[in-house]
């Protein structure tokens, strides 16, 4: 019998956290959660969490910015992260994931939508990569078994979902791909998952790979069709 997931939820809002602790626990998750930013870091550099749901606007440290300190923090740089926000700008889903958020989700929200979220990141993470352990190009080494990379001997501190997405394409060098066919293979039948999303893990998974992403040497376009991994 498979372990149950702890979920963590980072929200001011009692209703809110007491809506999503109802509907995660019914599908057989454990939840903790946190009132404001200060005292959700505390909790999780001390717990073992598997997903953490993030309000943008938090009392302390706002969600961005306690994003961005566990995406830079070695311990939790690949834990799953959903951004929760009352915003319905585009500028704020793409800063979310420019930040290294893996999903967000727009207030009011279906209480069913976000545990499909949940279960659909959940998923992305503990898939086990296929074959070959390491891939090395260049000065780029991709560890699948241990979930790191590295470049020019340095770790490369990357989501789950952007680990996945460079494995995917990783592995087939050469080989172009268009946002759609990303999205079947990264986010599966995830139907909330927009194709401009592939375009934000694009940009973030190079800005930790590339030594100019303005000039990538690994992850290319090619206009009008898609990306590929440089191989060469």
């Amino acid at each position: 019998m498979e372990a149950p997931k702890y979920i963590f939820i980072v929200e001011d809002e009692a209703d809110i956290v007491e809506l999503v602790s109802y509907n995660l626990k019914k599908e057989g998750f454990i939840v903790d959660s946190a009132p404001d930013g200060e005292a959700a870091l505390k909790k999780i550099r001390k717990g073992k969490y598997d997903l953490i749901i993030l309000d943008l606007m938090l009392p302390v440290i706002q969600g961005m910015e306690l994003c961005r300190i566990l995406r830079n923090d070695p311990k939790t740089t690949a834990l799953p992260i959903i951004m929760l926000t009352a915003k319905g700008e585009e500028i704020d889903k793409i800063l979310g994931l420019e930040m290294g958020a893996d999903d967000y989700i727009t207030k009011p929200f279906s209480p069913r939508e976000l545990v499909a979220r949940v279960k659909a990141v959940l998923r992305r993470t503990v898939e086990k990569p296929a074959a070959d352990k390491i891939i090395e190009v260049g000065d780029l080494v991709i560890n699948k078994e241990t979930y790191t990379v590295t470049r020019k001997g340095v770790p490369v501190k990357l989501s789950a979902t952007e680990f996945k997405l460079l494995v995917f394409l990783a592995e087939r060098m050469g080989k172009i791909f268009n946002r759609d066919q990303i999205l079947d293979a990264i986010w599966r039948d995830e139907a909330f998952v927009e194709p401009r999303t592939v375009d934000v893990h694009i940009r973030r998974l190079r800005s930790q790979i590339e030594e100019d992403p303005a000039q990538p040497r690994y992850i290319k376009t090619m206009r009008g069709i898609g990306y590929f991994f440089d191989g060469k």
